[in-house]
């Protein structure tokens, strides 16, 4: 059997999405030819040694409707014309051309759905490009039939929504081993203070971190760090200013994974507080969740549907009550102070991190693209 042409689509610039980047890795060693297609964003796009060929559009607009609106147009006429067998669309965004060209040409179609895309707070008062997304999702998803996505509880609805079986695939690192760190690192960290982090590619509204930074107010000798990119980040630099905050709160643009590690695994403490404010973070299973695991740092967590179970089930940090910031910066003082707890932490991380890994979640990919016709 000849090797496969797969092509994996999503709108983001690709090298900081972990998740296609791990499953293209997988997809891979059955041989295939993996070719993933996103965005160019000039000088934010970070280059990668990628084991496979990224393609990245540069398109006149870098946000909104006509944005979407070209990068599908653009996206569908590419697919057209190109040897493929497998097709891959991550995410809603880019669900559409693929199921046209599926359909058009007769090739297998996948999709993995990063989050509850209908559900996500930034178009829920956009009752137009709300309606446009639940139109084409729900004209799609019953006829699809390889599908997978992040949490169970996103699995379970959409199945119950469209009475289609939807797998599951978490967002799990591969296993962290010194070794693949970008050492030295980050020198500009003080050795006589504890470090609190705060990591994502989507730190947005409803996410917790007004209430992070607000929470310093009442902590001495630590540095909380916001590392990433989002819609409130310039609120918050702002807010930091306003509440002479900057000798405990530093801020770093998005950065290569293996960069970012060093940072992760030199912080005492990660936040995971997202709210329960829509379906999308009710149901979700945060990335960083899983790297501040494989880091071996407790986690303080927002009690959701799928967080607050993970959290108590390994025992691997707390839980809180509300986004009150005295509250959480209770919590805080908690967790960095008390020995006895951060021991337990410590030896229930060791054990979470061998079972939540690429290692592990990497075997249902691999049962999900059999059954497409892959052979590992």
């Amino acid at each position: 059997m000849r090797n496969k042409v797969i092509y994996m689509s999503v709108t983001n610039d690709v090298t900081n999405d972990q998740r296609v980047i791990r499953i293209a890795r997988t997809l891979m060693k059955s041989g295939s030819t993996v070719f993933v297609i996103g965005r160019y964003r000039g000088k934010k796009t970070t280059t990668l040694d990628l084991p496979f060929r990224a393609i990245r559009f540069r398109l006149l607009f870098k946000s909104g409707p006509l944005f979407y609106s070209f990068f599908n147009i653009r996206l569908f006429f590419y697919l057209l014309f190109r040897k493929v067998d497998i097709l891959v669309a991550n995410d809603l965004d880019t669900l559409l051309p693929n199921f046209l060209i599926s359909k058009l040409r007769g090739k297998e179609l996948v999709y993995d759905s990063h989050e509850f895309f209908t559900g996500v707070p930034e178009i829920q008062n956009r009752k137009l490009v709300l309606w446009i997304w639940e139109r084409i999702e729900k004209g799609i998803f019953p006829s699809l039939k390889h599908v997978y996505t992040v949490s169970p509880s996103i699995a379970e609805k959409y199945s119950r929504t469209y009475g289609v079986g939807v797998a599951v695939v978490r967002n799990f690192p591969a296993r962290w081993r010194p070794e693949d760190y970008d050492y030295p690192g980050p020198s500009d960290l003080p050795d006589d203070k504890k470090i609190i982090i705060l990591q994502g590619t989507g730190i947005n509204v409803d996410r917790g971190a007004e209430e992070a930074v607000d929470a310093m107010n009442h902590i001495q000798d630590a540095i909380l760090c916001i590392i990433g990119c989002g819609d409130v980040i310039k609120s918050l630099k702002k807010r930091v200013i306003d509440n002479r905050l900057s000798d405990r709160i530093r801020f770093y643009n998005r950065m290569p994974y293996n960069k970012l590690k060093g940072y992760t695994t030199k912080a005492h403490l990660g936040l995971s507080l997202d709210k329960n404010t829509n379906q999308n973070y009710q149901m979700s299973l945060p990335n960083k969740l899983f790297d501040y695991i494989q880091a071996g740092i407790p986690v303080l967590a927002s009690d959701l549907i799928e967080v607050g179970p993970l959290v108590k089930k390994y025992g691997i940090g707390e839980l809180i009550n509300s986004h009150d910031p005295a509250h959480i910066a209770e919590k805080m003082k908690f967790m960095l102070t008390s020995e006895v707890k951060r021991k337990e932490w410590q030896g229930n991380l060791q054990s979470a991190a061998k079972e939540l890994c690429w290692e592990q979640e990497e075997k249902r990919v691999i049962e999900i693209y059999e059954r497409v016709g892959l052979e590992f």
